[in-house]
């Protein structure tokens, strides 16, 4: 694949020929999951997180995961749908997790979200500590979405702890929440925003931001990167992320695509990964 230049004119892609993993894409989504899949391993990703916004699409993302290769899961209840509560939810985590062999890495997107308050904030916030706590009860990972709620965000995970590994997903803030965050003790995971010219906050933090808490993704199929802006975004295009974040850091390309792909390696629990291979489908 090949990009366009400022002036136009096609360049090959520098994000291209390292291992890269997607920690944060939607496929449950997707009229052809496995197509979508087969793409981005191509391209040299990894591995694909496929993550669960309410109880019936977190089933679907594990059954995804359990039919496609290089993919793994979360569960969780998006702000935008904490009016459903839970109980599903919970109920489905501790299935899954009685199952030998599943590929359910993580609890969330939770978090909130005072931009559309498509939930009571009072509902968000205490179904953002359920999941908080169903994290720390069932030892995985929690994936966070804040937005316009950074305030509120802090003061939650310091009442209830945060559990071990957490992530910041699609992290938006500037240099002040990237780096409070980090103290806490989370991770910082980048999407295709970091490419945009009037992120200036955004690229800020990424630019201070120290290389062992970041992963990349693209939250597909929203926020494609440039040059694709506008566009249904893909997991193949994660290695744009991964070039913005190592221009940003002037670092070389390989260098972050290494340490990302291992920070999101240990952070979930599926390394040491295999090298892509463009068969989406598990053997």
């Amino acid at each position: 694949m090949t990009r366009l230049a400022d002036d136009g004119d096609p360049r090959p892609d520098p994000g291209r020929g390292h291992r890269w993993v997607d920690n944060h894409c939607h496929l449950d989504g997707e009229a052809d999951a496995a197509a979508v899949v087969s793409e981005a391993r191509a391209a040299g990703v990894a591995a694909l997180v496929t993550v669960g916004t309410d109880a019936a699409r977190s089933q679907a993302c594990v059954e995804l995961a359990t039919e496609l290769d290089g993919v793994w899961a979360t569960a969780g209840v998006h702000p935008h749908d904490a009016v459903a509560g839970t109980g599903a939810l919970v109920e489905l985590v501790d299935s899954v997790l009685a199952s030998p062999g599943h590929r359910l890495v993580a609890v969330g997107e939770c978090g909130l979200d005072y931009h559309y308050d498509h939930s009571p904030r009072d509902v968000q916030r205490r179904v953002f500590a359920e999941q908080i706590e169903l994290a720390h009860r069932s030892g995985l990972p929690l994936v966070i979405h804040t937005r316009e709620a950074w305030s509120d965000t802090f003061s939650i995970l310091e009442e209830h702890g945060l559990p071990a590994r957490t992530v910041m997903h699609c992290f938006t803030g500037g240099p002040a929440e990237a780096e409070r965050s980090v103290e806490l003790g989370a991770h910082l995971s980048i999407s295709g925003i970091v490419t945009f010219r009037g992120a200036v906050e955004l690229r800020e933090a990424v630019a201070a931001a120290p290389l062992e808490r970041l992963m990349v993704e693209t939250d597909s199929p929203y926020l494609a990167p440039t040059p694709h802006r506008g566009t249904r975004n893909r997991p193949a295009w994660v290695s744009r992320v991964g070039e913005e974040v190592a221009a940003l850091q002037g670092r070389p390309v390989a260098e972050v695509a290494a340490a990302t792909t291992a920070n999101a390696e240990a952070f979930y629990g599926i390394g040491p990964l295999p090298a892509p291979s463009s068969d989406g489908e598990r053997s």
